[in-house]
């Protein structure tokens, strides 16, 4: 029981308060930046008249992305660090961790070979972002599977029962 109530607190007052951790709020800017990306690439095959302005708008957010995924990687980091070694939460996260590292790095790849991109996106770098998001909804559900079914960073359940309360008198 001691694992579990070591893997609901934060090893430091930087990966957000107790039962706030601020990594899940941080990764919603490299998933928001990245699926809005491969739309603009849809875009530039779409709307060939504007195809330069929406390829340009993809390469920027796609290395908004990739920013925003190692800030929240560094965040995320911290909470790996508050689950204890060896336990099958602990494998969970470097599974979770290991994923999205190689997406931030398949984005950076793909941001890399768009230098001279003004045109349409060509189809294999659209594959590379289908694929990328693919791999990340993988490591969201694992993300999902540490938050909601092992408890990492969450509340214990005597906390989270003041939320059922009907009033204060309860």
């Amino acid at each position: 029981m001691e694992r579990l109530r070591q893997a609901k607190r934060p090893v430091t007052a930087l990966a957000g308060p107790y039962s706030h951790p601020f990594h899940p709020i941080l990764v919603t800017v490299p998933i928001g930046a990245w699926v809005a990306s491969l739309v603009f690439d849809v875009g530039t095959r779409v709307a060939v008249d504007d195809a330069g302005a929406l390829a340009l708008g993809s390469r920027w957010l796609i290395a908004i992305g990739v920013l925003g995924g190692i800030v929240a990687a560094l965040f995320g980091f911290l909470d790996l660090f508050a689950i204890p070694i060896g336990t099958r939460a602990f494998r969970a996260g470097l599974a979770h961790m290991g994923l999205n590292l190689t997406v931030i790095l398949a984005y950076l790849v793909n941001f890399l070979l768009r230098r001279d991109g003004h045109g349409p996106t060509p189809a294999a770098l659209i594959v590379l972002s289908v694929v990328s998001l693919a791999v990340l909804a993988v490591s969201g559900y694992l993300g999902g599977h540490l938050a909601y079914r092992y408890g990492v960073r969450v509340a214990d359940e005597q906390i989270q029962a003041a939320g059922y309360l009907t009033s204060d008198k309860d």
